[in-house]
This record gives structure tokens, C-alpha cells and sequence, in this order.
């Protein structure tokens, strides 16, 4: 019993910990995105496709993190 709390608390740990980071970083890169079209907006299609990129590699961690939590979970 006292087990299977441990890898609850553990698994609800490294998920949230581990989306911290991305989601922190996906706002950061969101307003920085929002400030650069607001200078330029002739390069916001250029803008746009790297934010996008940018956002698809921090979701990856995020991923990875989600991963880790139901390893820990269910093994």
C-alpha cells in the first residue's frame, strides 16, 4: 500500500515539475514571438513558423516528462 502511494506522489511530481519548465518557456517564447511582430509585421510569417517549431520541441519535454510519470506510475 505505502508503495503505491510513493510512485503516486512520485508520478505527480515528475509530471508536474516536468511541464513547469515547457509551459514557462512556451509563454516567454509567445510574448517575445508577439513583440517581434509588433516591431516587424512584415516578418510574421517568419516569425510565426519559428515560434511554432520552437513550441513543438518544448511540448516534446513536456512529453517526455508525461512518459517518465507512468513509467514510474505502473512499473
Amino acid at each position: 500500500m505505502e508503495l503505491e502511494v510513493l510512485k503516486s506522489i512520485g508520478a505527480a511530481l515528475a509530471i508536474g515539475l516536468g511541464a513547469l519548465g515547457p509551459g514557462i518557456g512556451i509563454g516567454i517564447l509567445a510574448g517575445k514571438a508577439m513583440e517581434a511582430i509588433g516591431r516587424n509585421p512584415e516578418a510574421s510569417q517568419k516569425v510565426q513558423t519559428s515560434m511554432i517549431l520552437a513550441i513543438a520541441f518544448a511540448e516534446a519535454i513536456a512529453i517526455y516528462a508525461l512518459v517518465v510519470a507512468l513509467i514510474i506510475k505502473f512499473v
